[in-house]
């Protein structure tokens, strides 16, 4: 059964010669996952719900934070401490009230992935981390789904689509033939430690929401198998072809039940020494707690109301000797560094030593704190 559209709120594309209303009604009838409602998930979902696509699944536990804003121009300033995924929700059904919107306020894992992405048409990844990165990819080969991909970092953006036929080859290539194995934990920084300027994002989300459009729609010629990067700063883009390479295939869990076996964050060199940001607040309440903000000494914000040391990460080695408190807690900006950190003195430490990293960054726990204390 067909879904039914409004001619007039789509005018405007129904009249182009090569969209037209068979177009439209591949829209209607098409289902879109995205995960990440933030600088990506943003223009994406903004773009795909004011063309008329059907039915769009939005995936975040995050909640909307004043330096998303910048960026995620979705939202506005009294939207701040709200849930990213159920705002999201609400604006974009007032946008366009005739097509489904799904908001799932809950963190995508090995648990429930498939079983998510199972109810619709295409997945799209506008995630920053590369333990759910994989994560996606492996589930949408596993599942055979066509991944609309994308990523921002400082001044350059890049995206593809993967487990779709080439149109030339008919072969289809995942995230893992470009990049077979996660990197080292603290390698590649996020936009947390990098930056990204804010256009960015948009740019490139705006540019998913375009491949997505195309692909269910079959109209023009999309980045199935290629990768596009583009620089902000000199205008300067590069279209790759990518090939399909067998031996990857076999990184990629060979079933379901693997796949719910399989453990991303370890897999992605995520260490045992994160701690919640409510473990955090039981632990600087006590005693025999040191707290190290391992940030360079020009990094914002401040980590207020908590005894702390600041050791910047630069020149920690130097002082791993010292640390010699019964427990030790590593901050950064956003729980990579830190995370390191642990890594570091846990090779050295004495048995009765605990270390941890605060998982999320000072950011993430200025903001949680924020709902402790309402609690």
């Amino acid at each position: 059964m067909q879904n039914s559209f409004s001619h007039e709120r789509y005018q405007r594309q129904l009249i182009l010669k090569k969209f037209g209303i068979k177009a439209q009604q591949k829209l209607a009838d098409a289902s879109v996952l995205v995960v990440g409602a933030g600088g990506l998930g943003c223009p994406l979902l903004s773009y795909l719900a004011a063309a008329g696509l059907g039915r769009i699944g939005i995936i975040d536990d995050d909640i909307i934070a004043i330096h998303n804003l910048h960026r995620q121009p979705l939202y506005a300033t009294v939207d701040i401490g709200n849930k990213k995924a159920i705002v999201a929700k609400e604006k974009l059904k007032a946008l366009n009230p005739e097509i489904i919107i799904d908001g799932f306020d809950l963190r995508l894992d090995e648990s429930n992935c498939l079983d998510l992405f199972r109810s619709y048409d295409y997945v799209a990844d506008c995630t920053d981390n590369f333990a759910t990165r994989y994560m996606i990819n492996d589930a949408c080969v596993i599942l055979d789904k066509p991944l609309i991909y994308a990523a921002v970092s400082q001044f350059e953006g890049q995206i593809s689509i993967f487990n779709f036929p080439d149109t030339k080859s008919g072969t289809k290539t995942n995230y893992r033939d470009l990049f077979p194995q996660p990197p080292n934990d603290g390698e590649i920084l996020n936009c947390e430690e990098a930056g990204v300027l804010g256009v960015l994002p948009g740019i490139v989300g705006t540019m998913m929401a375009s491949e997505t459009i195309k692909l269910i729609t079959g109209t023009g010629k999309t980045l199935a198998s290629k990768l596009f990067t583009f620089n902000i700063l000199n205008n300067q883009s590069l279209e790759l072809q990518l090939t399909a390479r067998p031996e990857t295939r076999k990184l990629i869990p060979a079933d379901e039940t693997i796949f719910r076996n399989t453990s991303y964050e370890i897999l992605c060199n995520r260490n045992g020494f994160d701690l919640a940001s409510e473990e955090f607040a039981k632990l600087i309440s006590g005693k025999n707690t040191t707290v190290i903000d391992v940030r360079e000494l020009h990094e914002l914000p401040i980590l207020e109301d908590i005894n702390h040391i600041r050791i910047p990460m630069s020149i920690l080695s130097d002082h791993l000797g010292g640390l010699v408190s019964e427990r030790i807690v590593f901050v950064c900006q956003s729980g990579i560094r830190s995370r390191k950190a642990a890594g570091l003195l846990s090779a050295i430490k004495n048995p009765d030593q605990q270390v941890y990293s605060l998982a999320g960054g000072v950011e993430n726990w200025l903001i949680k704190k924020q709902i402790l204390h309402h609690v």
